[in-house]
């Protein structure tokens, strides 16, 4: 497989367990679990699904930043990342949370991200 795909794939795993690390403990109450759990329990179990973010994540950029042989730029990988998370934050929102609705000003936000990457990797001169 090539560094490109091999980035977005471990972005896609990072983002999984980085919506899970700050979002998930939202959706515990409603699952009657940790209920009355502290607040640094919380804390303690999102860090511990944040670890595995970065074990993704770190890679991910290592492999696709071009000063190291990747195909991207630094900004390049920041704004994939980027959809990357909002599109993951939005499929686990509208399964998980199913209370969330996806309105039309949130589709035009992401219109304008996908704009954003199109900017992204555009030539600069």
């Amino acid at each position: 497989m090539n560094a490109a795909i091999i980035t977005v794939i471990l972005l896609i795993i990072s983002n999984i367990f980085m919506t899970f690390a700050w979002y998930g403990h939202l959706k515990m109450k409603t699952m009657g679990i940790g209920t009355n759990w502290p607040l640094y329990v919380v804390i303690l179990i999102s860090w511990g699904m944040a670890l595995l973010e970065y074990c993704f994540m770190v890679p991910a950029n290592k492999i696709g930043f071009h000063e190291n042989g990747g195909p991207f730029s630094l900004f390049q990988l920041k704004v994939i990342q980027e959809v990357i998370s909002l599109t993951i934050f939005t499929v686990i929102a509208m399964f998980i949370f199913q209370g969330e609705k996806l309105q039309w000003n949130h589709i035009a936000s992401f219109i304008c991200l996908m704009a954003a990457v199109v900017f992204a990797f555009l030539p600069a001169k």
